[in-house]
């Protein structure tokens, strides 16, 4: 594209739908730098969620648009996830694990609304050692959730809110309006 190339309505209304989104307050959204070779037009937001018992999680979400499609996408936009987070010891071990951080990402679309085709992705499980000038934390282990999916339109609210679903899954916060026992009042 060149510099003269009018952004398209359709990602203009994209974008948009996206910055409408609005996260629970522990869910911080901020928007960051797109990649630009992925397609003609992109926007991003990065994610930052800590949860009940101090699990970090960070993310990204990128919209992409290019108007002639591209191979697998079945569509004109694509949106591309990333998610890592820390992970205790016993849940890392579970072997159920990636089922469930893949159950995630497919509930939370489904209960915001969103319509989409072409969804892929993965679940990966890291765990890391340090040892001499870097030791640290005698073990980490991590989850990595990796995913895309085609939006059936421009209405990218339920997408950008699933997004925000996950966040909250991976780092173990309760439904909104639900406080977990720990997190009383006067207790």
């Amino acid at each position: 594209m060149t510099a003269m190339t009018p952004v398209p309505e359709l990602f203009r209304e994209a974008v948009a739908a996206l910055q409408s989104v609005r996260p629970r307050r522990e869910v911080l959204l901020e928007p960051m730098r797109a990649p630009q070779r992925l397609a003609p037009w992109s926007y991003a937001v990065s994610c930052e969620v800590s949860g009940p018992a101090d699990v970090l999680a960070s993310g990204r979400l990128v919209l992409l648009h290019d108007p002639d499609g591209q191979d697998g996408w079945d569509g004109v936009l694509r949106l591309v996830m990333y998610v890592r987070a820390e992970l205790d010891r016993e849940l890392a071990t579970d072997p159920f694990l990636p089922a469930v951080g893949w159950s995630w990402l497919t509930d939370a679309l489904e209960v915001s609304g969103a319509s989409w085709t072409a969804l892929g992705g993965t679940v990966t499980e890291t765990s890391s050692a340090r040892f001499g000038d870097i030791s640290g934390p005698a073990r980490t282990d991590d989850l990595e959730l990796r995913a895309s999916w085609t939006p059936t339109d421009a209405g990218l609210l339920p997408h950008g809110q699933a997004f925000c679903q996950v966040m909250a899954s991976v780092v173990g916060l309760p439904p909104v309006g639900v406080t977990l026992f720990e997190q009383r009042q006067g207790s």
